[in-house]
């Protein structure tokens, strides 16, 4: 990875890190780094079920499922928290390549389902954050 990517990739971890959720590493044939438009939808969350119990794996593998199904989504990642100085224990990433997708996504019938369905009734609580590269 040149000096450059590395770089870039790294400016976008660490603005994401405050929410608890980080970006996937960069390899030599990608570059971790958003376009112009794009966003960095993320959030942090807790769940009502124990961390490692087979409910919690069930919301994050059917999250996975439903919401990169949505076909807007792009490079969604599922995340366990790692760090003592956060207090959520989970995490979701996606990139929109714009704010039309975005709002294609936040009212998209299968992503407001998965909200009202599973969301509201297994979350204990979250934190949202949207980053554009700057």
């Amino acid at each position: 990875m040149n000096r450059r990517k590395f770089i870039g990739a790294a400016s976008v971890a660490t603005a994401v890190t405050a929410t608890g959720v980080s970006v996937t590493a960069c390899n030599s044939n990608t570059s971790c780094e958003l376009k112009a438009g794009e966003i960095l939808h993320t959030v942090a969350f807790s769940l009502k079920h124990e961390a490692e119990s087979e409910a919690s794996n069930r919301f994050l593998a059917d999250g996975k499922q439903i919401l990169s199904a949505i076909p807007v989504v792009k490079n969604f990642q599922v995340f366990r928290q790692t760090s003592p100085k956060c207090d959520f224990h989970f995490g979701f990433s996606m990139v929109f390549k714009n704010r039309k997708d975005f709002e294609t996504y936040n009212n998209y019938p299968d992503h407001v389902a998965f909200v009202s369905k599973r969301w509201e009734t297994e979350v204990s609580g979250f934190q949202e954050t949207d980053y554009e590269a700057l």
